[in-house]
């Protein structure tokens, strides 16, 4: 008779049977060496035992009374192949869960997935990861699973030497832990018990019956180059602590998601810099000009980009308005954005009333100073009221406020759309060149009297191209943004505003999977 045939499995090597022509060595496994039915090296049964005749020795039923419970090979075989199995199923479900944290983008998104994760592989419900980098240039930040901020604020008035990932946080070392080299190398702090556990802070024991939790399983999340970045807890609502396999499996993803966090946290640091710096070039608040309310929406891209605007009160109580784009993403534009702002501000105040004077001169600096760079820009000056120092006077017979003239010149750059009680119209504007792009650039400048009641909205193309449609229909859903808003918004510059970035962008303006600059400006003129 022939042995069974052993299945192999991919990077395990079976234990071989014996040969099968020849007969076995009698094999008697003693009381104290049983045979483990999961090790497929332990003892084997023979196939056959010989009895005083030469043949097979078995009582009535078949059995001798005496052989001990040996497996067989068919049950080697099915333990070694339950036990692969299992392992097989464990770097699976670690595979989905790693992929699904390597999706995410942002470091919210991905303390978020860590902690679903986590509590999946633990078999906790809830829990909180708090973010603290420990080389102190942050963010902090504390995220919860099934815990809103009443819940996590109750925690955080449980002493910090009490709380089990705060004592991570900070180092602390554990009762009965030994030296500091002991306590340093602690990787997890379990609280199997915590309403039986007689020697823990009476304000925990109090706070987790409140919230509804019996027990507790802390890690740290530690990364280089920054070292400890923060800790996660998940809390049980039955007494209970994970066993060897799941610490084992929660402590292979938590490298993998320490890594990521610590290349998110770079990234993130990066951005903010880059959008620091950005909000620092442009204006912190918006003037405030006698007879126009000013509103605006700006976002940076991921990478941070050129965009920009400008509102610059003028003398005599005009006032202009800009808006542009600089080629590129990243530092390098966001100062060449910086630089052509502050130039057209200095052209502004010295000849604001004519833009098209401002705009060639700020060609013509750009030209000399960046030649391997080109820009859009749209300059707008709106004279003073009139009446008014500087200002027109005022027509004979007219009753109510005057309109006020609006001399407007492009480069490149999209055309503003008037909004008002009877029209939602763009104002017609002549093609133009961006700056950079010719030898010698001028445009023709346009006349527009916004009436009062009226809203001019400037913007850059990223609010178009952010929609993901072909321009045309994205002027078309400008259009139809503007054209929507309630009538009794329309005197309102931030309702107006806050309507058409909803309208046009429903994920709104913290899209990091968007790399365009969004840059909506509104002026309205009050009756």
């Amino acid at each position: 008779m022939s042995a069974p045939h052993v299945p192999k499995v991919a990077g395990i090597e079976p234990a071989l049977p014996g040969p099968a022509h020849t007969a076995g060595p009698r094999v008697t496994a003693s009381p104290n060496d049983p045979a483990d039915p999961a090790d497929p090296t332990g003892p084997a049964s023979d196939a056959s035992v010989d009895g005083p005749s030469g043949t097979a020795g078995t009582d009535q039923g078949g059995a001798r009374p005496d052989a001990p419970d040996v497996p067989s090979p068919v049950d080697r075989i099915a333990a070694v192949q339950d036990r692969l199995a299992g392992w097989i199923s464990d770097l699976s479900t670690l595979h989905d869960l790693t992929e699904r944290l390597a999706r995410t983008r942002t470091l919210d998104d991905a303390l978020r997935e860590l902690l679903r994760a986590g509590a999946f592989l633990v078999g906790a419900r809830r829990g909180l990861v708090v973010l603290a980098p420990q080389d102190g240039l942050g963010p902090e930040t504390t995220v919860g699973l099934g815990l809103g901020h009443a819940e996590i604020g109750h925690l955080e008035t449980v002493p910090r030497r009490a709380l089990s990932y705060a004592r991570l946080l900070d180092g602390l070392p554990e009762p009965g832990a030994g030296d500091g080299a002991e306590a340093e190398a602690r990787t997890e702090i379990v609280e199997p018990d915590i309403p039986g556990e007689k020697d823990l802070d009476p304000r925990l024991r109090e706070v987790a019956a409140r919230l509804g939790y019996a027990a507790s399983y802390a890690v740290p999340l530690t990364a280089g180059p920054v070292g400890r970045l923060g800790a996660a807890v998940w809390l049980y609502d039955e007494p209970a602590e994970p066993g060897d396999r799941r610490r084992h499996l929660v402590g292979l993803y938590r490298a993998h998601a320490a890594e990521h966090l610590a290349r998110l946290l770079e990234l993130h640091r990066s951005r903010q810099a880059a959008r620091t710096l950005r909000d620092e070039l442009l204006p912190r608040r918006l003037p405030r000009i006698p007879g126009v309310r000013l509103a605006v929406r700006h976002a940076t891209g991921p990478r941070g980009g050129g965009d920009w605007y400008d509102a610059l009160p003028l003398p005599d109580g005009a006032l202009g308005l800009a808006v542009g784009s600089v080629t590129g993403s990243g530092p390098s534009a966001v100062a060449a954005m910086g630089r052509l702002r502050a130039s057209l501000r200095a052209y502004a105040v010295m000849e604001g009333e004519d833009p098209v004077a401002v705009l060639s001169d700020l060609e013509l600096l750009m030209r000399l100073t960046e030649p391997a760079r080109s820009a859009t820009a749209l300059f707008a000056f709106t004279e003073p009221p009139p009446g008014g120092p500087g200002g027109p006077p005022v027509p004979a017979g007219l009753r109510g406020p005057a309109p006020r003239k609006m001399v407007l010149a492009g480069a490149g750059h999209c055309p503003p759309l008037v909004l008002g009680d009877l029209r939602a119209e763009f104002v017609e504007t002549s093609l133009s060149a961006p700056l950079g792009m010719l030898a010698c650039w001028e445009a023709p400048s346009v006349e527009i009297e916004p009436a009062p009641g009226e809203t001019v909205l400037l913007y850059s193309d990223g609010l178009l191209h952010r929609t993901g449609e072909p321009m045309d229909r994205a002027f078309a859903r400008l259009h139809s943004a503007a054209a929507g808003v309630p009538r009794a918004d329309r005197h309102d510059p931030e309702a107006v505003v806050g309507h058409v970035v909803r309208a046009m962008l429903p994920q709104g303006l913290d899209d990091a999977t968007s790399e365009e600059d969004v840059v909506l400006l509104a002026a309205y003129f009050e009756e």
